[in-house]
Formats: structure tokens, C-alpha cells, sequence
């Protein structure tokens, strides 16, 4: 149950916001072998005088921030990043303008269906990959 948030200037229109949503779900379901279903992302649009960003990144520099449960494998993470930058570099974000942080957040600090943690329930889909 990945939350992700994508953090850009704005740029985009209404089909290629759509188009990056779509992109950004692939790479974690072929990555995080999440589950096709859930999906849990938005998209965060600046004014270009309210997102700056380091010299040398282009006008659609874009953050990727994504909490995920805890236990994602570093050669899992690292096929996220090549799956993120291979989607969405057609999409108009170059793979230098891209920066992924992946938050591992353990099973017992999500509250989810009905107020159960995440720990205490059978997710129906295996973290450890």
C-alpha cells in the first residue's frame, strides 16, 4: 500500500498527469510486486516561483516521495528507480530531472482497514522482494 506523492512546477496537462500516475504505478507493481489494484498516488503542482531546485535541473524537475511498508529489498529499490526513470523520461521528465526517496515505514506505524496495524492483518501480497 504504497502513498505516493509526485511533486513537480507546473507543466503538466490533463492526459500526461495521467500518463505519469499510470507510469509511476507500473514501476512499483513490477518493482514492489504490489498488487495492480492499489493505488494511492497524487500529484503536487507549484507555481514556478514556489519550487525551486538545484542548478542544472530543468523546468520539469520532479520528486517522487513514496511510503512504503518496511522490507523492500536495496535490489528491489534499485529496479524502482530504472523503472521510474524508464516511464517516465517519455513522458517529458528527463532521468536527470528525477529524484526518488523511498520512505520504509514499519508494518506497525500504518493504520489501515478499520484501524488495525498494518502488522496485525494478512496484507494478501509479500513485502520481502
Amino acid at each position: 500500500m504504497p502513498l505516493v506523492r509526485i511533486e513537480t512546477r507546473r507543466w503538466m496537462a490533463g492526459d500526461t498527469k495521467l500518463s505519469v500516475l499510470d507510469a509511476v504505478h507500473a514501476s512499483l507493481v513490477a518493482a514492489f510486486k504490489i498488487p495492480a489494484h492499489d493505488r494511492n498516488q497524487r500529484i503536487v503542482e507549484y507555481e514556478p516561483a514556489d519550487f525551486e531546485a538545484s542548478a542544472g535541473k530543468g523546468e520539469h524537475f520532479t520528486i517522487v516521495t513514496i511510503d512504503a511498508f518496511a522490507g523492500r529489498s536495496v535490489e528491489a529499490k534499485r529496479a524502482l528507480y530504472q523503472e521510474l526513470v524508464s516511464r517516465l523520461a517519455p513522458l517529458g521528465i528527463p532521468p536527470n530531472d528525477l529524484l526518488v526517496v523511498v520512505h520504509d515505514v514499519p508494518l506497525e506505524s500504518w493504520g489501515t482497514r478499520g484501524g488495525k496495524a498494518a502488522c496485525d492483518i494478512d496484507l494478501g501480497f509479500q513485502i520481502k522482494v
